[in-house]
């Protein structure tokens, strides 16, 4: 779901509500856009279209928290442009945007952004707990950090043991298959 450009950043649940953000107002943007123009790109050229439409609303994104987060921009200015790379973009593009109108597209962002927004907040969460002490840069915890969670490699780990804890819970209380989806 693009979250490992997006894990080296979530050190903090101020960075991950950040970075949340971002994606979010780009996700809504793009499939705004694409909603608009979908009947004027030929089939031929769409993705490099849609990249091209992301890449737009990524620089602008960009230029505007250059211009006025800068602190938060000084900690996160490379991975605001990686939001390009992420895949899921392109998909809502791609599977959704491009055959519905502006309404439904604005509303599969908001909530594709939001999603990915509250998923970046819990890594963030987790991370700075543990390998702070801290949220949201207030001291929480007054034990000896794990000082590998605000390491980007920590990202990583936060991920695969939130996948776990949610594929054990899908399994334990709805009888899903975890991430196979077996399931469901």
């Amino acid at each position: 779901m693009s979250l490992c450009p997006a894990v080296a950043v979530t050190s903090g649940v101020k960075n991950g509500f950040m970075m949340g953000l971002a994606v979010l107002f780009v996700q809504i943007m793009v499939n705004v856009t694409v909603s608009i123009v979908r009947k004027f790109i030929h089939p031929k050229v769409r993705i490099p279209s849609y990249m091209f439409i992301i890449a737009t609303w990524v620089t602008v994104t960009d230029l505007s928290m250059a211009a006025f987060v800068r602190d938060i921009y000084a900690q996160m200015g490379l991975y605001i442009k990686l939001i390009v790379a992420f895949a899921i973009i392109l998909s809502r593009a791609e599977l959704f945007a491009s055959k519905q109108k502006v309404t439904p597209s604005f509303f599969d962002g908001l909530g594709n952004g939001i999603g990915f927004l509250f998923a970046l907040v819990i890594i963030g969460f987790f991370r700075e707990l543990l390998g702070k002490g801290s949220l949201w840069g207030y001291s929480i915890v007054n034990t000896k950090p794990l000082l590998i969670m605000i390491l980007p490699t920590g990202g990583f780990f936060a991920v695969g043991i939130l996948m776990g804890l949610f594929n054990w819970i899908d399994t334990k209380f709805f009888g899903g298959g975890g991430a196979s989806g077996g399931g469901h």
